[in-house]
């Protein structure tokens, strides 16, 4: 079996783990999308219509951050795989990139929450960067925002880690990146939502079963991922 082809439903699954990481996206991000509100000019956040543009801004320059880092990974699993040739080499990122899928679902179901320990990896990227999204504070302009997502879009996050774990295993850069770009895709409703849907998403994360169904939802993906043979709808690559 071809193991570089046999991850081609990653940007389904990237996809399916941003959307149902939301959860963890409100803790993440809704204090960062708070922060960029209350400092835009109170005319402006009091009034949804023109404060949409502002969050979407911000959520563009975001994403983009996710899909640069999906590129750099896409540079970064030729020299991982290696050593070990194509097909042995990928194999061995499926399966890494499994363990980190069933960690971030244990985690979102309550049952593994050292998993947080994992966001301290990107901490010294984070403190170097942190700094010029500040200067950023108070957000005047669209593009201020869309700035501002770009720097954030670096927070270190234990979700964006496991996706860029599945990003690793797609074969070359174009398809990392595009994996982490619908991973970003998948978190825009939830990041989007906070202010506009936020008694809603904050009901959701209140809800221990329904954190325990998407935990146990992103281990079904992550078997799916380690057995990419049996999966019932299998998608070939773009």
């Amino acid at each position: 079996m071809d193991y570089s082809l046999a991850f081609s439903q990653s940007y389904l699954f990237a996809f399916l783990m941003g959307l149902f990481s939301s959860l963890h996206c409100i803790g993440m991000c809704g204090s960062i999308i708070g922060t960029l509100t209350l400092s835009i000019h109170s005319d402006i956040h009091k009034n949804k219509a023109r404060l949409f543009p502002y969050i979407l801004s911000y959520n563009i320059g975001r994403i983009l951050s996710y899909a640069a880092a999906g590129a750099i990974v896409g540079v970064f699993q030729y020299f991982l795989t290696l050593p070990f040739g194509q097909g042995h080499g990928y194999r061995i990122l499926q399966i890494i990139s499994a363990i980190f899928m069933v960690s971030a679902g244990l985690y979102i179901g309550g049952w593994f929450p050292r998993f947080a320990y994992i966001e301290k990896a990107g901490s010294r990227l984070w403190k170097a960067i942190e700094p010029f999204g500040r200067r950023l504070i108070p957000v005047k302009t669209k593009f201020q925002a869309f700035l501002f997502g770009t720097i954030w879009g670096w927070l270190p996050c234990g979700l964006v880690y496991t996706a860029l774990a599945i990003a690793a295993t797609t074969g070359d850069i174009m398809r990392s990146s595009l994996t982490m770009l619908a991973f970003g895709l998948g978190t825009l409703p939830a990041v989007m939502g906070v202010g506009i849907m936020t008694e809603i998403l904050i009901k959701l994360s209140r809800m221990q079963h329904f954190k325990q169904v998407v935990g146990a939802f992103l281990i079904i993906i992550a078997v799916l991922a380690a057995f990419p043979w049996i999966y019932p709808l299998r998608l070939q690559h773009f």
